[in-house]
């Protein structure tokens, strides 16, 4: 079958129809539309202003979008050098407080410390001057021992002395101690004196029954006022304190 060719009337037919206008609605999707940019236009938009531009770095004359950047992050540095000046005088003022906290808390811990330090050295002190009190009682009761020690050992070495002493006595009185023989009584009186040997009683001593012995009273006597010795029979000896024999007297009263 063989296809018709189309006639000249036909093809100025087809010519003024494929001229005619189009729809309406075809001419509207056919138009490009003022719409909104889609999301990878914009990042790529924003990317371009943040990145600069390729005129920029050849010299030209366009100024580069990395001015308004740079001036960004000054902003931001001056904004942190202003947190770290907040933050410095923060700490500035925390510490004053945390010393005193700190002060504090030192000064109640010292308290109790400094109260138990004097309660110890208070009985330290005191166990101290016990001791030091028992100490000199002690070393009085040894000296006093001592003393004791060596009274007992010359008692007994010159007890039997004294009655030496008595014959001695009663030979003056006769005036028998003349030459050689009161050179001895005198050497022998001199030694047991040095040793402590003291000799008492004498006409006109005060009576103490502790040290005489009264043989009797003659009686009584205006010039006394309380009893006294009148004559002495046996002289007295004593070694410190001690009476090594009684003085063998006779007594008067007062009227």
């Amino acid at each position: 079958m063989t296809k018709r060719r189309p006639s000249g009337a036909e093809e100025a037919v087809e010519e003024t129809a494929s001229e005619a206008p189009l729809p309406e609605t075809e001419a509207e999707e056919a138009e490009p539309t003022d719409a909104e940019p889609t999301e990878a236009e914009s990042t790529e938009a924003e990317s371009a202003e943040a990145e600069p531009s390729e005129s920029s770095e050849d010299g030209s004359d366009d100024e580069p979008t990395q001015v308004h950047v740079g001036g960004s992050a000054d902003d931001a540095g001056d904004a942190a050098d202003d947190a770290d000046d907040i933050a410095v005088e923060d700490l500035d003022d925390e510490e004053p407080a945390e010393a005193d906290d700190e002060a504090a808390i030192v000064e109640e811990s010292e308290e109790p410390v400094t109260d138990d330090v004097d309660k110890r050295v208070a009985e330290l002190t005191t166990d101290l001057q016990r001791l030091q009190a028992e100490y000199v009682n002690y070393k009085r009761r040894v000296d006093r021992d001592r003393e004791l020690v060596a009274q007992n050992a010359t008692y007994k070495v010159l007890t039997p002395i004294v009655e030496v002493l008595d014959t001695i006595d009663r030979a003056r009185e006769h005036g028998e101690v003349e030459g050689g023989f009161k050179a001895v009584s005198d050497q022998l009186e001199k030694i047991v004196t040095n040793l402590g040997l003291k000799k008492f009683g004498e006409p006109g001593d005060v009576f103490d029954p502790n040290r005489h012995e009264a043989l009797s009273h003659m009686g009584t006597d205006p010039e006394v006022e309380e009893t006294s010795v009148k004559l002495v029979a046996k002289a007295g000896y004593m070694i410190g304190e001690r009476v090594v024999r009684a003085a063998q007297v006779l007594v008067v009263d007062p009227e």
